[in-house]
């Protein structure tokens, strides 16, 4: 008798911040890659956090001010920046509207959310993960906002009065400041990072023909002689 032949599941943590547009891109073109090399190989994701501003104070700031000040360019250069973003969303079905996300936000408790999420189940942080880079990047909604951070979770399938509970005290707080520091101490100091059963990184909001190269390649499909570098 044979045996029946059991798909590789490969661990995928995923890296990001929700204030990130790249990491909405790596997220688009990640999930298209996984249905490019379904049903051969299937993944378990799991969301990290990672603050691109974690001294961001409770009022925000305006985005191109934030964007000028802490990279160096003209507002024209952060303006074409948003449109290059804009267009590689579209591209993996991700709408990204750089007028409406017209402030930076802290972003701390949405990812003590998301690490309750994990707790509850893959598919409900998945869900989180995915309503909360809508909130943001696409409707210009405040992340750090208990009222929208409940609401989302309630849409996410979780329970919106644990969810209260959650905000309105400093529950994982500490176990997410550790998750950070595991993972800056690890070298991932940009985001998305896309880290393939915990050794094989790939950073960026890369093509998709890059994460199912990669994909394939982790899982054994492909030589790794013919691995594609990200």
């Amino acid at each position: 008798m044979t045996t029946p032949h059991i798909p590789p599941t490969l661990r995928v943590d995923f890296v990001s911040d929700v204030s990130c547009p790249w990491c909405a891109v790596g997220l688009g073109a990640l999930q298209a890659a996984l249905a490019n090399v379904a049903p051969g190989i299937t993944a378990e994701l799991h969301f990290q956090p990672f603050e691109l501003n974690p001294h961001m104070s409770a009022e925000g700031q305006d985005t191109i001010e934030h964007l000028t000040q802490k990279y160096g360019i003209s507002a024209e250069q952060a303006r074409a920046n948003g449109e290059t973003i804009r267009q590689r969303g579209a591209a993996v079905g991700f709408t990204y509207d750089p007028e409406r996300r017209s402030r930076v936000w802290n972003t701390f408790d949405a990812h003590r959310l998301l690490h309750w999420a994990e707790l509850e189940g893959p598919a409900q942080q998945l869900a989180l993960k995915q309503a909360l880079l809508k909130a943001y990047l696409t409707d210009g909604k405040n992340p750090s906002d208990p009222v929208l951070l409940v609401q989302l979770a309630g849409a996410a399938g979780l329970s919106t009065d644990r969810a209260r509970e959650i905000l309105a005290s400093d529950t994982y707080a500490d176990a997410t400041h550790a998750r950070e520091q595991e993972f800056l101490d690890a070298g991932i100091h940009s985001v998305p990072a896309i880290i393939l059963n915990r050794q094989h990184l790939i950073s960026g909001g890369q093509p998709v023909q890059v994460f199912e190269r990669a994909l394939r390649q982790v899982a054994g499909e492909v030589p790794p002689a013919q691995e594609t570098t990200a």
